[in-house]
Protein backbone atom coordinates (compact mmCIF):
# COMPACT_ATOMS: atom_id res chain seq x y z
CA UNK A 1 0.00 0.00 0.00
CA UNK A 2 1.29 3.21 -0.99
CA UNK A 3 0.93 6.31 1.21
CA UNK A 4 2.68 9.06 -0.08
CA UNK A 5 3.55 9.65 -3.52
CA UNK A 6 6.60 11.40 -3.90
CA UNK A 7 7.28 11.56 -7.47
CA UNK A 8 7.20 15.12 -8.04
CA UNK A 9 9.80 15.67 -5.46
CA UNK A 10 13.11 15.79 -7.52
CA UNK A 11 16.57 15.76 -6.56
CA UNK A 12 19.74 16.08 -8.01
CA UNK A 13 23.05 15.89 -6.40
CA UNK A 14 23.76 19.68 -6.32
CA UNK A 15 20.17 19.79 -4.56
CA UNK A 16 21.53 17.84 -1.97
CA UNK A 17 24.88 19.65 -1.22
CA UNK A 18 23.19 22.95 -1.51
CA UNK A 19 20.87 21.76 1.55
CA UNK A 20 24.09 20.03 3.09
CA UNK A 21 26.46 23.71 2.74
CA UNK A 22 23.46 26.15 4.34
CA UNK A 23 22.96 23.82 7.35
CA UNK A 24 26.92 24.23 7.72
CA UNK A 25 26.72 27.98 7.43
CA UNK A 26 23.29 28.07 10.15
CA UNK A 27 25.32 25.45 12.01
CA UNK A 28 28.52 27.89 12.46
CA UNK A 29 26.79 30.92 12.68
CA UNK A 30 24.99 29.50 15.72
CA UNK A 31 28.16 28.65 17.30
CA UNK A 32 29.48 32.29 16.73
CA UNK A 33 26.56 33.58 18.43
CA UNK A 34 26.10 30.83 20.82
CA UNK A 35 25.85 32.39 24.74
CA UNK A 36 26.40 35.45 23.25
CA UNK A 37 23.91 38.82 23.34
CA UNK A 38 23.75 38.51 19.88
CA UNK A 39 21.78 35.64 20.07
CA UNK A 40 19.05 37.53 21.98
CA UNK A 41 18.85 40.24 19.24
CA UNK A 42 18.61 37.76 17.01
CA UNK A 43 15.48 36.31 18.60
CA UNK A 44 14.14 39.40 18.85
CA UNK A 45 14.58 39.98 14.87
CA UNK A 46 12.64 37.00 14.62
CA UNK A 47 10.18 38.02 16.22
CA UNK A 48 9.97 41.43 14.80
CA UNK A 49 9.48 40.17 11.11
CA UNK A 50 6.89 36.96 12.63
CA UNK A 51 5.05 40.16 13.95
CA UNK A 52 5.29 41.88 10.43
CA UNK A 53 4.16 39.01 8.70
CA UNK A 54 0.66 39.10 11.30
CA UNK A 55 0.05 42.49 10.99
CA UNK A 56 0.27 42.65 7.41
CA UNK A 57 -2.10 39.36 7.31
CA UNK A 58 -5.01 41.06 9.62
CA UNK A 59 -4.27 44.24 7.16
CA UNK A 60 -3.27 46.44 10.14
CA UNK A 61 -2.22 49.16 7.73
CA UNK A 62 -0.22 51.32 10.16
CA UNK A 63 1.55 49.32 12.01
CA UNK A 64 2.07 47.26 9.15
CA UNK A 65 3.40 50.45 7.33
CA UNK A 66 5.84 50.80 10.29
CA UNK A 67 7.13 47.71 10.69
CA UNK A 68 7.39 47.28 6.68
CA UNK A 69 10.37 50.41 6.69
CA UNK A 70 12.12 48.09 9.25
CA UNK A 71 11.57 44.86 7.06
CA UNK A 72 13.43 46.93 4.00
CA UNK A 73 16.26 47.96 5.64
CA UNK A 74 16.73 44.53 7.36
CA UNK A 75 19.80 43.44 5.36
CA UNK A 76 21.82 46.59 6.46
CA UNK A 77 20.43 46.42 10.17
CA UNK A 78 21.67 42.78 10.49
CA UNK A 79 24.91 43.67 9.55
CA UNK A 80 24.84 46.86 11.81
CA UNK A 81 23.88 44.88 14.51
CA UNK A 82 25.65 41.32 14.16
CA UNK A 83 29.28 43.37 12.58
CA UNK A 84 31.63 41.99 15.64
CA UNK A 85 29.82 37.89 14.79
CA UNK A 86 30.15 38.72 11.00
CA UNK A 87 33.76 40.15 11.44
CA UNK A 88 34.86 36.94 13.31
CA UNK A 89 32.64 34.50 11.04
CA UNK A 90 34.69 36.22 8.12
CA UNK A 91 37.68 36.01 9.90
CA UNK A 92 37.25 32.05 10.79
CA UNK A 93 36.70 31.16 6.83
CA UNK A 94 40.24 33.17 5.94
CA UNK A 95 41.93 31.89 8.76
CA UNK A 96 41.05 28.39 7.69
CA UNK A 97 42.15 28.93 4.04
CA UNK A 98 45.19 30.64 4.81
CA UNK A 99 46.39 28.23 7.73
CA UNK A 100 46.19 25.27 5.37
CA UNK A 101 48.02 26.61 2.47
CA UNK A 102 50.63 27.79 4.70
CA UNK A 103 51.19 24.41 5.94
CA UNK A 104 51.09 22.97 2.86
CA UNK A 105 53.40 24.80 1.30
CA UNK A 106 55.69 24.58 4.91
CA UNK A 107 56.05 20.60 4.69
CA UNK A 108 56.35 20.73 1.09
CA UNK A 109 59.61 22.49 1.09
CA UNK A 110 61.29 21.96 4.00
CA UNK A 111 59.75 18.78 5.75
CA UNK A 112 57.34 18.41 8.38
CA UNK A 113 59.62 17.45 10.96
CA UNK A 114 61.56 20.89 10.44
CA UNK A 115 58.15 22.85 10.63
CA UNK A 116 57.16 21.14 14.27
CA UNK A 117 60.61 21.65 15.43
CA UNK A 118 61.32 25.39 14.37
CA UNK A 119 57.62 26.09 15.91
CA UNK A 120 58.48 24.25 19.36
CA UNK A 121 61.82 26.54 19.46
CA UNK A 122 58.65 29.47 19.06
CA UNK A 123 56.58 28.87 22.21
CA UNK A 124 59.25 26.99 24.10
CA UNK A 125 59.66 30.22 26.23
CA UNK A 126 55.83 30.75 26.00
CA UNK A 127 55.22 27.23 27.91
CA UNK A 128 58.27 28.21 30.34
CA UNK A 129 57.25 31.51 31.64
CA UNK A 130 53.69 29.89 31.83
CA UNK A 131 55.24 27.14 34.27
CA UNK A 132 56.77 30.16 36.53
CA UNK A 133 53.48 31.73 36.56
CA UNK A 134 51.39 28.85 37.34
CA UNK A 135 54.12 27.94 40.70
CA UNK A 136 54.10 31.69 41.73
CA UNK A 137 50.24 32.11 41.39
CA UNK A 138 50.88 35.07 38.89
CA UNK A 139 48.23 36.56 36.92
CA UNK A 140 48.55 36.93 33.17
CA UNK A 141 46.43 37.30 29.28
CA UNK A 142 48.86 36.58 26.62
CA UNK A 143 47.39 37.21 23.32
CA UNK A 144 48.49 35.46 20.21
CA UNK A 145 47.41 37.64 17.11
CA UNK A 146 47.55 36.01 13.53
CA UNK A 147 46.68 39.42 12.39
CA UNK A 148 48.04 42.53 14.07
CA UNK A 149 45.91 45.16 13.97
CA UNK A 150 47.70 48.65 15.08
CA UNK A 151 44.35 50.58 15.66
CA UNK A 152 42.47 47.62 17.67
CA UNK A 153 45.70 46.75 20.02
CA UNK A 154 47.89 50.03 20.54
CA UNK A 155 45.34 52.37 21.06
CA UNK A 156 45.51 51.17 25.30
CA UNK A 157 49.24 49.28 24.86
CA UNK A 158 53.08 49.94 25.53
CA UNK A 159 54.24 49.76 22.22
CA UNK A 160 57.42 46.78 22.58
CA UNK A 161 58.64 44.85 19.39
CA UNK A 162 60.49 42.45 21.75
CA UNK A 163 62.26 39.64 21.16
CA UNK A 164 60.26 36.53 22.99
CA UNK A 165 61.28 35.17 25.65
CA UNK A 166 60.63 33.59 29.34
CA UNK A 167 62.62 36.34 31.66
CA UNK A 168 60.90 39.10 29.89
CA UNK A 169 57.44 37.22 30.38
CA UNK A 170 57.82 36.53 33.76
CA UNK A 171 58.97 40.70 34.58
CA UNK A 172 56.14 41.87 32.54
CA UNK A 173 53.49 39.98 34.45
CA UNK A 174 55.18 41.07 38.46
CA UNK A 175 52.78 42.19 40.18
CA UNK A 176 55.28 45.30 41.04
CA UNK A 177 55.24 45.70 37.31
CA UNK A 178 53.90 49.01 36.13
CA UNK A 179 53.20 46.64 32.31
CA UNK A 180 51.62 43.84 34.48
CA UNK A 181 47.66 44.83 34.63
CA UNK A 182 46.76 44.14 31.17
CA UNK A 183 47.64 41.91 28.38
CA UNK A 184 50.64 40.83 26.20
CA UNK A 185 50.52 40.66 22.25
CA UNK A 186 52.53 38.18 20.26
CA UNK A 187 52.53 38.60 16.81
CA UNK A 188 54.78 37.98 13.96
CA UNK A 189 57.30 36.25 16.31
CA UNK A 190 57.56 39.37 18.56
CA UNK A 191 56.33 40.56 21.96
CA UNK A 192 54.09 43.55 20.12
CA UNK A 193 52.96 45.25 23.19
CA UNK A 194 52.10 45.15 26.86
CA UNK A 195 49.48 46.62 29.34
CA UNK A 196 47.09 45.92 26.57
CA UNK A 197 43.54 46.81 28.11
CA UNK A 198 40.94 44.91 25.91
CA UNK A 199 37.32 44.60 25.73
CA UNK A 200 35.46 42.21 27.69
CA UNK A 201 33.45 39.62 26.27
CA UNK A 202 29.41 40.32 26.80
CA UNK A 203 28.65 36.37 27.66
CA UNK A 204 26.32 35.70 30.03
CA UNK A 205 27.04 32.08 30.48
CA UNK A 206 30.36 31.73 31.67
CA UNK A 207 31.42 30.49 35.52
CA UNK A 208 31.19 32.65 38.06
CA UNK A 209 34.55 32.84 38.73
CA UNK A 210 35.77 34.53 36.26
CA UNK A 211 37.13 37.84 36.36
CA UNK A 212 38.19 40.68 33.93
CA UNK A 213 41.44 38.89 33.23
CA UNK A 214 39.55 35.63 31.65
CA UNK A 215 36.63 37.74 30.11
CA UNK A 216 39.19 39.93 28.30
CA UNK A 217 40.61 36.91 27.11
CA UNK A 218 37.62 35.53 25.64
CA UNK A 219 36.65 38.86 24.43
CA UNK A 220 39.51 39.33 22.05
CA UNK A 221 39.53 35.91 20.46
CA UNK A 222 36.07 37.03 19.02
CA UNK A 223 36.26 40.41 17.84
CA UNK A 224 39.97 39.52 16.01
CA UNK A 225 41.53 36.58 14.63
CA UNK A 226 43.58 35.65 17.74
CA UNK A 227 43.87 33.11 20.91
CA UNK A 228 44.84 33.54 24.55
CA UNK A 229 46.22 32.68 27.24
CA UNK A 230 45.07 33.23 30.73
CA UNK A 231 46.92 32.24 34.00
CA UNK A 232 44.62 32.96 37.11
CA UNK A 233 45.65 35.03 40.02
CA UNK A 234 43.66 33.29 42.51
CA UNK A 235 44.09 29.82 41.44
CA UNK A 236 47.44 29.35 39.44
CA UNK A 237 45.06 27.93 36.81
CA UNK A 238 45.66 27.80 32.35
CA UNK A 239 43.20 28.71 30.26
CA UNK A 240 43.11 28.73 26.69
CA UNK A 241 40.73 30.74 24.82
CA UNK A 242 39.58 30.09 21.01
CA UNK A 243 37.37 31.68 19.11
CA UNK A 244 34.79 32.75 21.97
CA UNK A 245 35.65 29.50 23.94
CA UNK A 246 37.38 28.35 26.33
CA UNK A 247 39.26 25.69 27.77
CA UNK A 248 40.18 25.51 31.32
CA UNK A 249 42.57 23.98 33.59
CA UNK A 250 44.83 22.67 30.61
CA UNK A 251 48.08 20.88 31.29
CA UNK A 252 51.19 21.84 29.93
CA UNK A 253 51.53 19.14 27.16
CA UNK A 254 47.95 20.49 26.06
CA UNK A 255 49.12 23.36 25.94
CA UNK A 256 52.01 22.66 24.30
CA UNK A 257 49.87 20.53 21.99
CA UNK A 258 47.08 24.11 21.12
CA UNK A 259 50.41 26.01 20.58
CA UNK A 260 51.65 23.94 17.85
CA UNK A 261 48.62 23.83 16.20
CA UNK A 262 47.68 27.66 16.13
CA UNK A 263 50.67 29.21 16.60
Amino acid sequence: MQFFDLSFLKFSFFDVLDIILVAFIIYQLYNLIRGTIAANIFIGLITIYLLYMVVKALQMRLLTGILDKFVDVGIIAIIVVFQQEVRRFLLLVGKNASLQRNKAWWKYFFGKDEAEKNNYARIKPIIDACKVMKQTRTGALIVFAKYYDEQFYQNSCEVMEAKISKRLLESIFQKNSPLHDGAVVIAENKIKSASCILPVTEKADLPAQFGLRHRAGIGVTEANDATAIIVSEETGEISYAKQGRVKMNISFAELEKLLNKDF
